[in-house]
């Protein structure tokens, strides 16, 4: 068994990755598993850029309300429980409702071949407008 105490800071998420305020607290780290998990905070209205994940994520809701979408596919809203896989590959993206925050558990898988993630352009303001209420 090995406890690691909490002494990673939060960290702001880059404006490259995210529109608005998202926060970060690593879980996991890859080395020398292969898993990479974060706790990761968005401010209401706040979401990831497009992007994909070579190996694939999973991502689970543990507060507030969010939306995700894939590219080409309708925005889906997600509540705490929530699970979303999305393939290896899949452009899409994921955030906080416009009215509320959002936490999730996001993990990744990794290796010597394939990073976590390859991010994209930000999604448009069209984009986010067009998700249902989320309440």
């Amino acid at each position: 068994m090995k406890l690691t105490r909490s002494g990673i800071d939060t960290v702001k998420g880059p404006g490259d990755w995210f529109t608005g305020d998202v926060y970060l607290d690593a879980v996991a780290a890859p080395a020398p598993g292969r898993v990479q998990a974060n706790l990761v905070h968005f401010t209401p209205g706040a979401r990831t850029a497009w992007h994909t994940h070579p190996l694939g994520q999973t991502i689970y809701v543990t507060e507030g309300s969010g939306l995700c979408q894939r590219r080409g596919g309708p925005v889906e809203v997600i509540r705490p429980g929530d699970r979303v896989f999305f393939d290896p590959e899949e452009d899409h993206w994921h955030g906080a409702a416009p009215n509320r925050f959002m936490v999730h558990l996001a993990l990744n898988e990794v290796d010597d071949d394939h990073v976590a993630v390859i991010w994209g352009e930000h999604v448009t303001e069209d984009e986010y407008a067009a998700a249902p209420a989320a309440g």
